[in-house]
């Protein structure tokens, strides 16, 4: 990647130039060929979020494309196990802010791009700051990160009383994502057109061994990490502290005993990359699927800033398993979406079944990670945190208890989590 001088932008940007310069088919009515065109793409304030495999390709394709206000937010530290497919990095950056790392690079390559780094968790930036791009860019491998994003995107719009939407307040996400030899692009019109929430089904289930395997006959590495993080954390930790894999010290944790188990089984492996791979569900990066979906995605984000051509409608499906194949389907939003439509969902309980039981059926419906529920914002049913360590009691003989002791049909309950940026309300319906 040589260094880009202002003269040589020009001369790379010629394609970029002729796309915004002359009409097109692919353009929409609209679209008024012209030199304005190049001047909006060099002014829009695209955020880039992730500076991993994906994230590095993007910033490279972004900043080569005429992009000159970008930034970029990431929270992980450089590893030397990304050096092989993360290439803004090199040995001696081992340790430091992939954010800071990659910021640094591409500014340094290309003096027309001003990169911006935040090396942080995307949650600790409020709406002010998301407010202030055109565009948001996700090289996520996490779906909990995305449904945050894609929720505080959604609270964002601004709707009048007739529930009329604000096109100003739309800022649009581009949602990349790579699983091995595959990839998938997404355009998110958030209220608009299907957002993350609408389809989450879409997404791959998560590994999961079989418990009778893990517990009692054990063949693989993986099956004692597995073992420790189910069985050996919760029993270790009875004040219901999550097991967080971006923190070291939950990550030595759980090695130092799946090693343990391992020697006894003699199974050999459990190294702490295999551990924080199976905490952290990691799927091997592949470099040429994360260059084909950061180009794509790049693509998209030229188009929305200079209407040279119809963006993507609305999801592409990349697939270089057996030969290379390229799918383009129209997803549909759903009315029933907790982040882009009602705040307020029905859902079926049994007043037989104990809050245990309805609260697994409530996680695995709406894939919450670490929810709390409340009766209106009084009454707690089931809070789980250091901040309020007197419910702690409560909460747990709650889930022992039958849901027809602790509320009434057609009661409302404000849930929160991790992955929402405001608490779900949800009205019971006992099952007939």
């Amino acid at each position: 990647m040589d260094t880009v001088s202002p003269a040589s932008l020009d001369e790379r940007l010629y394609s970029v130039r002729r796309l915004c310069d002359q009409p097109s088919e692919f353009a929409p009515e609209f679209f008024t060929p012209g030199p304005e065109n190049l001047e909006c793409i060099r002014q829009a304030k695209i955020l880039v979020i992730g500076a991993g495999g994906l994230g590095c390709e993007l910033l490279k394709d972004l900043a080569l494309s005429g992009f000159a206000h970008i930034e970029v937010i990431d929270m992980d530290t450089i590893d030397v196990s990304n050096l092989n497919r993360q290439f803004l990095f090199r040995e001696a950056d081992v340790g430091k802010p992939k954010a800071e790392v990659a910021a640094a690079f591409v500014s340094r390559r290309v003096p027309t791009c001003r990169v911006i780094p935040h090396h942080c968790p995307i949650e600790s930036k409020g709406p002010a700051f998301y407010k202030s791009f055109n565009i948001v860019v996700c090289g996520l491998d996490s779906i909990k990160a995305r449904r945050w994003i894609n929720s505080m995107l959604c609270d964002l719009v601004h709707t009048d009383s007739d529930g009329e939407i604000d096109p100003g307040t739309i800022i649009p996400m581009v949602d990349g994502g790579t699983e091995g030899f595959k990839g998938n692009v997404r355009v998110i019109y958030p209220k608009m057109s299907a957002c993350v929430e609408c389809l989450l089904d879409l997404y791959p289930p998560q590994i999961n061994f079989p418990m009778c395997t893990i517990a009692h006959t054990p063949r693989l590495p993986e099956h004692c990490v597995e073992y420790v993080k189910v069985v050996e954390w919760p029993k270790a930790h009875t004040d219901g502290e999550s097991l967080d894999a971006d923190k070291p010290e939950h990550v030595e944790w759980v090695l130092k005993r799946a090693q343990q188990r391992a020697e006894n089984y003699k199974i050999s492996g459990v190294d702490y990359r295999l551990c924080l791979g199976v905490l952290k569900r990691i799927i091997p990066a592949v470099a040429s699927t994360n260059a084909v979906v950061a180009a794509s995605c790049t693509l998209e984000v030229l188009k929305l800033t200079s209407n040279a051509a119809f963006p993507l409608n609305n999801y592409l499906n990349f697939s270089q398993t057996e030969g290379v194949h390229f799918g383009v389907v129209e997803l549909e939003r759903s009315i029933n979406c907790i982040a882009c439509g009602n705040n307020t969902v029905q859902f079926s309980a049994d007043p037989a079944e104990t809050f245990e039981e309805f609260l697994e059926k409530l996680k695995e419906k709406y894939q919450l990670s670490a929810p709390d529920v409340r009766i209106g914002s009084d009454k707690a049913l089931y809070v789980i945190s250091d901040l309020f360590p007197d419910l702690l009691e409560s909460s747990q003989k709650n889930l022992l208890r039958k849901t027809a002791e602790l509320f009434d049909e057609a009661s409302e309950l404000l849930v929160s989590d991790p992955t929402l940026t405001r608490a779900l309300s949800i009205r019971i319906e006992y099952a007939k």
